[in-house]
């Protein structure tokens, strides 16, 4: 008797768990929670990890003048900049005596303060020790926003990227002498390319194949 007790139990909780798993993975429907619109200019710190390639990103968004910024710095390695403007034409280069550049035109501009738009909203969970609503888009991306505060929390690409937001700075700008890429990118002869600005510049967690799946998804 206890045992038929003990599996009617355990059914009645896997039920549940069934349920509640449903639940938090059911489609948006109109009374769903939204995720924020992008501040049009912020300044953050990203902590970044792909199968244990770890990244610290400072990115800088400044959707008023056209551009986005990644400053990436690899754990005991190299500093790469990605330098992004709403015309399509973007910048991966270093700053080192290498002189590295490689010059992009992914035709997708930076992402628009509404790119979340659409996205499929997966319930709650908690991240990082934030209660955070969760969405999923074009199944490209999963953003983690916080419930409270709204900011995101965290982030995680199809690729295996995922990412820490360690700061949020509304409104703070980067100064406009930061944003001029180096004379040698514009010097094709001497052009200097490496296995890693290709990744940073394709398929990194800011690259044109992120802004080229979402945009399409939304039209633009």
């Amino acid at each position: 008797m206890a045992t038929a007790t003990a599996t009617g139990n355990f059914t009645t909780y896997s039920l549940l768990a069934l349920l509640i798993l449903h639940t938090l993975s059911s489609p948006s429907t109109a009374s769903d929670p939204v995720p924020a619109t992008w501040p049009h200019q912020f300044h953050s710190i990203l902590f970044m990890n792909r199968s244990g390639d770890l990244q610290k990103v400072d990115l800088w968004y400044d959707w008023p003048n056209g551009r986005n910024f990644n400053i990436i710095e690899h754990q005991l390695g190299k500093l790469y900049y990605d330098l992004e403007w709403t015309n399509g034409t973007s910048f991966v280069y270093t700053l080192d005596s290498n002189k590295e550049c490689q010059l992009l035109y992914p035709g997708v501009g930076i992402l628009r303060p509404n790119w979340l738009d659409g996205a499929n909203y997966l319930g709650q969970r908690y991240m990082d020790g934030f209660l955070c609503n969760v969405w999923e888009k074009v199944e490209f991306i999963w953003y983690y926003e916080d419930v409270v505060s709204k900011r995101p929390v965290y982030w995680i690409f199809y690729s295996g990227y995922s990412a820490h937001v360690m700061t949020f700075e509304v409104g703070r700008v980067l100064e406009d002498a930061n944003w001029q890429a180096p004379v040698y990118c514009f010097e094709e002869n001497e052009e200097k390319k490496s296995p890693v600005i290709e990744s940073v510049a394709n398929v990194g967690p800011h690259g044109g194949l992120m802004k080229g799946v979402i945009n399409s998804s939304m039209r633009l």
